[in-house]
């Protein structure tokens, strides 16, 4: 099947994906309103085989090291698929598959497998990475760009962490939990019971953020966007805290985003 946009629809709600950029979400319509910013580089990009940052750019895999190029110097940030094109696997009114598989200057081979399902009020993301060769660490994360304005009031931003990664000078987690702590963040928190996070813009529409998994992003440093980053682990992550993606084992996450209107 070709790469070209698709366009998934339930009820009142559009989804656009994107494999041939990077299989990001370009859009997504509810009642006509757009809430991610749009643009080649935003939407919401999938981070795989890595969220955030890592340092440097390099990583260790028991002895080896392997080195990244820094496309955010001086680190490597948020993977390398983003920058590929995706194949669809399979696709209907409601619902995608599109995968991507793994090339330099990732050093390992590895198939990321991602499904997008819509419905009249929820979109769910879910992605896999998969291996029937060497055994290598990776994470699995999404980067939404989501509009601060709908057209009324700023939107709000309301969770409640068990803790804040400590930020160090270099935009990355010093390896301390600190208290979370009052924006503006660039900042990766933990949610061991999963992540959720509710986004409301007043009078127009509330959004909330869930995952299973225990680790969020929230970056709300930019005027125009917001970002809530669900991830299976925290920047340089596969550095401090890597998963395995073996070839009896993949690596799979999933994210779901349902909304109301008030």
């Amino acid at each position: 099947m070709s790469n070209e946009d698709i366009t998934l629809t339930a009820g009142d709600a559009e989804v656009v994906v994107q494999p041939g950029n990077g299989g990001r979400i370009g859009g997504l319509r509810i009642g006509g309103v757009e809430l991610l910013r749009q643009g080649e580089r935003f939407g919401c990009f999938p981070m795989v085989p890595w969220c955030g940052r890592i340092r440097g750019g390099a990583f260790r895999d028991g002895g080896t090291l392997h080195q990244m190029p820094l496309n955010s110097p001086p680190h490597a940030i948020h993977g390398t698929a983003r920058d590929g094109a995706w194949r669809v696997a399979r696709k209907a009114a409601d619902e995608a598959v599109i995968t991507y598989d793994l090339v330099e200057p990732w050093p390992f081979t590895g198939r990321v497998t991602q499904a997008v399902a819509l419905t009249p009020d929820a979109l769910t993301l879910t992605m896999s990475v998969e291996t029937y060769a060497s055994s290598f660490p990776a994470q699995i994360g999404w980067h939404p760009w989501f509009h601060r304005n709908l057209g009324g009031q700023d939107v709000r931003i309301a969770f409640e962490p068990a803790w804040q990664e400590e930020r160090g000078e270099d935009h990355l987690p010093t390896g301390n939990r600190v208290e979370p702590r009052p924006g503006p963040w660039d900042d990766c928190f933990g949610m061991p019971g999963g992540v959720d996070v509710t986004l409301t813009w007043p009078e127009r529409l509330e959004l909330k953020v869930t995952s299973p998994e225990a680790w969020v992003v929230v970056y709300d440093e930019q005027e125009a966007a917001v970002c809530v980053e669900p991830q299976t682990g925290p920047p340089n992550g596969l550095n401090t805290l890597p998963r395995l993606v073996t070839p009896l084992e993949p690596l799979e996450a999933t994210t779901t985003w349902s909304w109301r209107r008030i």
